[in-house]
């Protein structure tokens, strides 16, 4: 059980530090179920949907190899 939570949170830490450049340049961030906050002039974002439509990606592109 230890070992999906963190790559769970591992993912979600490197897309939310990410998430600006592809956001820009690949439109990932936009999907229902990604969470942008504002909070004291920082903007945080949280992006559940695209983490789990990218794992899904990787995950079928492994299947394949």
């Amino acid at each position: 059980m230890v070992k999906p939570l963190s790559t769970l949170f591992l993912a979600l830490a490197i897309l939310s530090v990410a998430m600006p450049v592809l956001r820009d340049r690949l439109a990932i961030g936009r999907l229902p179920g990604d969470f942008r906050f504002a909070v004291r002039g920082r903007v945080y974002y949280i992006p559940f949907m695209s983490t789990i439509v990218l794992s899904l990606l990787l995950w079928g592109i492994g299947r394949l190899f």
